[in-house]
């Protein structure tokens, strides 16, 4: 399998489990969305893969979750904001594993990543609820991200402690 096959099976196994993880657990919000464990493979596929695969794969299983799980107006925004939580991670790993280490790397952007998730669902759900009303969601989506902060770390911990090819 050539290397541009093989990043894009990557890529699209990695939606998959995103969608998966984001359905499998959904704890109603305030404000009409859900929490979930999703982000924790949204971590892993922007550790993994490059940006442009890393949000595609976050993106579209984030979306392809919230379409099949009837949040159809959050589709747009959950693709962009999840996409962008893959590419902070990305990035924010590369700028600091050489400094600091891989877990200290993987804290810093997964923390980075979700604190872009925070406020990108703020600001969406303030242009749609008011923000006021968006600013209840605050919490909750910082214990989603806590959430998959901590259990991205042990599942990329797992991966790169197998035998898998996964460059």
């Amino acid at each position: 399998m050539n290397g541009k096959t093989k990043k894009l099976v990557m890529a699209a196994l990695l939606a998959a489990l995103v969608c998966i993880a984001t359905m499998i657990i959904k704890i109603p919000s305030p404000l009409k969305g859900y929490l979930n464990l999703g982000d924790c493979v949204v971590l892993t596929a922007g550790w993994l893969l490059s940006p442009v695969y890393g949000f595609l794969a976050a993106g579209i299983g984030s979306a392809l979750a919230d379409l099949f799980a009837g949040y159809v107006v959050y589709v747009p925004a959950t693709f962009v904001i999840k996409g962008l939580m893959a590419v902070a991670a990305y990035y924010g790993f590369r700028v600091f594993h050489k400094k600091t280490g891989d877990f200290a790397a993987g804290v810093i952007s997964g923390t980075a990543a979700e604190i872009l998730m925070i406020l990108g669902y703020y600001v969406f759900e303030g242009f749609l609820y008011g923000f006021g009303a968006s600013a209840v969601n605050i919490p909750a989506n910082g214990v989603q991200g806590i959430a998959g902060l901590i259990l991205g770390i042990v599942l990329i911990s797992v991966l790169k402690k197998s035998r898998l090819p996964l460059d």
